[in-house]
């Protein structure tokens, strides 16, 4: 039987916490626009804030479908699946919003993020849980974690921040949806605080130039 809860703590938060994928689900607001589901992984870059909040880093590299329904209206449903142990599916349906990064309180919320920040983050995905509710999860099958995979992380940080700039401003489907939504603001903002860089951007600003 499936259970509701009113927070995020105990054992609910540690669920959360030890699951290395977890997925989002939001929709435009018109009856024929297109409904986005994204799977999300990067170790740490999901975080719970207090009792009913959790915030995830948006990272380059796809479109901007989540960004771009949260700006309309809000509605995002997170998902997390047991491929380990007890069987479980767990869903925080809530309120979303887009932190940009030349929000007020980019600085502090991408603090909380530690070392899973790269020189990738374009957003900072607030969640409000709303409904908070668990289910069997008897038809998910086990599967075995192995690894990170890195290739994102080190495409990225060959990247200065500019050329990173650059890039989301080059690619469809960040500026506007695919249904013509305001997604990613561009130019892309610059960041509140000082970016992180990555091994190919840190080589390139820490060199000597020649004269």
């Amino acid at each position: 039987m499936g259970k509701l809860y009113e927070r995020i703590d105990g054992r609910i938060r540690t669920f959360i916490e030890e699951q290395p994928v977890f997925f989002t689900a939001t929709a435009p607001r018109a009856d024929d626009g297109h409904v986005n589901v994204s799977p999300k992984g990067r170790s740490g870059s999901l975080v719970v804030l207090d009792e009913s909040t959790l915030a995830y880093l948006d990272f380059g590299g796809s479109g901007a479908e989540t960004i771009a329904h949260l700006r309309e209206n809000g509605r995002i449903t997170l998902m997390w699946c047991a491929f380990t142990g007890p069987p479980k599916i767990l869903r925080v349906h809530g309120r979303g919003e887009p932190v940009f990064r030349d929000d007020p309180r980019w600085a502090d919320l991408v603090a909380r993020f530690g070392d899973a920040d790269g020189p990738s983050a374009r957003a900072i995905i607030l969640v409000g849980a709303v409904r908070i509710s668990d289910s069997c999860g008897f038809a998910v099958p086990f599967l075995d974690y192995r690894e990170e995979r890195t290739q994102h992380a080190e495409h990225f940080g060959r990247k200065t921040d500019t050329e990173f700039a650059a890039y989301c401003e080059k690619k469809e489907y960040v500026g506007v949806s695919l249904d013509g939504l305001p997604a990613l603001p561009l130019p892309l903002p610059a960041r509140t605080d000082t970016p992180p860089v990555g091994v190919g951007a840190s080589a390139e600003a820490s060199s000597p130039r020649p004269a």
